[in-house]
């Protein structure tokens, strides 16, 4: 088989997979982009001052446990730190900000 036969049968192969694939790469780019604006509405919330996940909940609409799910992952990559304890709970601020 030649060379040019063979890029071709290769790029007919990966245009079948992602034809295959269409619905899922859709359905995760959905969940990226949602992903993306709910980090965006987290970050914007410790913007100004430190803040507890169930204030973050509450300005955000968002559920806490997913707040939390959130805050636990920002805070693995370095995003976000956590503070001081107010009452039951830890304050979180963006490692960026002066704090």
């Amino acid at each position: 088989m030649s060379e040019v036969a063979e890029k071709k049968e290769k790029k007919e192969a990966m245009k079948k997979l992602r034809e295959s694939r269409k619905h899922i790469i859709k359905a995760t780019s959905a969940r990226v982009k949602e992903n993306r604006k709910t980090i965006k509405a987290i970050r914007e919330q410790l913007q100004a001052e430190a803040r507890t996940v169930p204030e973050i909940a509450a300005a955000t609409g968002l559920a806490s446990s997913e707040v939390l799910w959130f805050i636990a992952t920002l805070k693995k990559y370095g995003e976000i730190l956590e503070g001081d304890k107010d009452g039951g709970y830890f304050r979180y601020y963006l490692a960026d900000a002066t704090g």
